[in-house]
């Protein structure tokens, strides 16, 4: 990678980290509790896959174990998250999101949605910076597990 490649990918971190910064502290208004990167990790993954279990929940967003047993313990007392005895394996334990989680998403939803509102509003522009980040989001939890599984080698 040469130097001009690697100025344009920090700009791009740089932004992409200024731009979280700006609409996480707008979401401030739904948590009377604040949360850990570990518990919005979690939360985030549970609400986009109900029924996960505890284990591919962890794997999935590559976090320690007994930290997202930590983070999910904290969401079960914040009233976000309850657990559910499979019902094919009673020994198995299913997560779900709680109806006051849906409506802390719905309520960050209408923040985030108001918040965006007008600074993009070409649709095709929307699109494509979901599709890119999507990809960029994709791509970095690969290497991230890349990087795992070779004990922390560079690729």
């Amino acid at each position: 990678m040469d130097g001009d490649e690697q100025s344009r990918l920090f700009e791009l971190a740089d932004l992409i980290a200024a731009v979280g910064r700006q609409i996480h502290a707008s979401k401030e208004v739904l948590h009377r509790e604040p949360m850990t990167a570990v518990e919005i990790t979690a939360m985030r993954f549970i609400d986009r896959n109900p029924g996960t279990s505890a284990r591919t929940a962890a794997e999935a967003t590559q976090q320690i174990s007994s930290n997202f047993s930590r983070a999910l313990r904290s969401l079960e007392k914040k009233g976000l998250v309850h657990r559910e005895a499979d019902a094919e394996d009673a020994r198995r334990v299913r997560l779900y999101p709680t109806a006051r989680a849906q409506e802390n998403l719905r309520q960050l939803s209408t923040i985030w949605s108001d918040l965006l509102d007008g600074v993009v509003s070409d649709q095709d522009e929307v699109e494509c910076m979901i599709s890119a980040l999507r990809r960029i989001e994709t791509k970095l939890a690969e290497k991230a597990r890349a990087r795992l599984t070779q004990g922390g080698e560079d690729e």
